[in-house]
């Protein structure tokens, strides 16, 4: 039962990370890097309350270079390159190339020390991408074109860096979770600096608009990355992966929910296809032993 709570755990993130759209639709028109500077310095405190409340969550120092590049690398890394992917590329052909991570986590999950991946988990995984090209093409399909060739590079890296994040992090086991919060002060800092070479500053307008900045930190930019390190760490990876696939499919239940989007036959069918890749993948996950604790959350 360790397992399971452990992969509930951390699919909390996937359920805040729905929450992405609407918030950052709430949030007016604040640039990119400005936002994630702003929403990862929220997340830093969430860490730094969480670490005070929680002992065993505290981060021990030194840290290894490499826990360092791997964190860093992950959290700014990803959203660097998906900012890129957006500016360079139309958004529904590089959110597609974006969201192959999950795909990649269950796959890559086949090199870790002591994994196996089944056929369930591919084909759950498969069916998670389907229905997530359903919900982002609108059943109506994609071209690719020559002249987004960077963008599409930069989506295609960014779903690399963001699987291999979630892979290598299960090889630093040892590492508390409280890590997550100097690795989210860090792409605060970067972030920054990038918004100041590359954007204008827009700050939020209104009672409303800051409260979905601070919605963005606490959330999905902030507990989300905290919950997926521990699940990834200790929790089932490739159901983990595979259900990743809900994200998407919940974020447009949401925006349904909040009149900002229709319900269509192709939201069912996604709904359908994605409900029964992450099932699929589940298939035997109780019936396994938790990964070993080394045990720091």
């Amino acid at each position: 039962m360790k397992l399971a709570r452990a992969t509930l755990i951390g699919f909390s993130a996937v359920v805040m990370w729905a929450l992405l759209a609407l918030f950052t639709a709430a949030s007016g028109m604040v640039p990119p890097f400005q936002l994630s500077a702003m929403t990862f310095a929220v997340g830093t405190v969430v860490g730094i309350f969480a670490q005070l409340k929680v002992p065993a969550l505290r981060a021990r120092f030194p840290v290894p270079l490499p826990v360092w590049l791997v964190g860093i690398g992950g959290l700014f890394g990803y959203h660097f390159l998906y900012f890129t992917a957006l500016r360079n590329a139309p958004a529904v052909e590089a959110s597609l190339i974006a969201y192959l991570w999950p795909l990649l986590i269950v796959l890559g999950s086949a090199l870790m020390p002591g994994e196996r991946i089944g056929w369930h988990h591919v084909a759950g995984a498969v069916l998670g991408l389907a229905g997530t090209f359903l919900i982002l093409t609108k059943g109506q399909g994609f071209t690719f074109e020559k002249q987004y060739g960077l963008g599409y590079a930069a989506a295609a890296t960014c779903a690399l860096c963001w699987s291999g994040y979630s892979l290598l992090s299960r090889r630093f086991m040892d590492v508390p979770t409280g890590m997550v919060t100097w690795f989210c002060a860090a792409t605060s800092i970067l972030s920054a600096l990038c918004h100041l070479l590359l954007e204008e500053t827009v700050w939020p307008s209104g009672l409303g608009e800051w409260l979905a900045v601070a919605g963005l930190g606490l959330l999905p930019v902030g507990a989300a990355f905290y919950v997926w390190d521990y699940g990834v760490k200790r929790g089932n990876i490739q159901v983990l992966g595979a259900s990743s696939y809900a994200a998407p499919l919940l974020s447009t239940l949401i925006l349904i929910a909040a009149g900002a989007a229709e319900p269509t036959a192709i939201i069912l069918i996604a709904c359908l296809l994605i409900t029964g890749g992450a099932v699929l993948a589940a298939t035997g996950m109780l019936g396994r032993r938790a990964a070993p604790a080394g045990d720091t959350a």
